[in-house]
């Protein structure tokens, strides 16, 4: 049965956690942690490294919080703040680590249904996209990974819609380079 804060809005939530709700902000972060830790995972590859990001996310979004206006939906806002998190974090660690084989396996099956040998197929993919320049590797990850818009994209990655698109677009042709290198 859910309790009368999870019924509400991300942004009546932030508001109030805004104004020191502590249970409000409790309930923010049992909403999206899962959805901070998977794009720190997809960005990262490693769980261990996925998982200091998401508590980095949650610090930030702790001391961000009473910033928070409004001029954006709360999930665009603390998708920026998950973002620019899981960045800083790669840039410090100067690389991105290679998933798990049983990772991936997990991961499309959870996801897709598909069978082992299309895990495989999934991981040289997602191989091939770390191997990307950085924006582009952004894009396609935002985009595809994530599952949120162009426009959306652009608004995290402070570009235009349109450079967007052609980062996904000069992705899809580096792409089709390297997939058939391994293939």
């Amino acid at each position: 049965m859910p309790t009368a804060l999870q019924s509400e809005t991300d942004e009546a939530l932030a508001a109030k956690a805004a104004g020191g709700c502590r249970a409000s902000f409790a309930a923010l972060v049992e909403k999206h942690y899962d959805r901070i830790h998977r794009l720190a995972w997809r960005w990262s590859g490693s769980r261990e490294a996925a998982e200091d990001i998401a508590q980095n996310v949650c610090v930030k979004l702790g001391r961000a919080i009473r910033s928070y206006r409004g001029d954006a939906a709360f999930t665009t806002w603390l998708h920026r703040i998950a973002y620019t998190t899981t960045l800083d974090h790669l840039r410090g660690t100067q690389r991105m680590i290679a998933w798990e084989p049983s990772e991936i396996v997990r991961l499309i099956d959870d996801r897709h249904g598909t069978t082992a040998e299309d895990a495989v197929i999934g991981q040289e993919i997602w191989d091939a996209v770390r191997e990307l320049p950085p924006q582009q590797r952004d894009a396609v990850l935002l985009v595809y990974a994530e599952d949120i818009s162009h426009a959306d994209a652009a608004a995290l990655m402070d570009c235009s819609e349109k450079t967007v698109s052609w980062h996904i677009h000069e992705a899809k042709k580096k792409l089709r380079i390297l997939l058939k290198a391994v293939g």
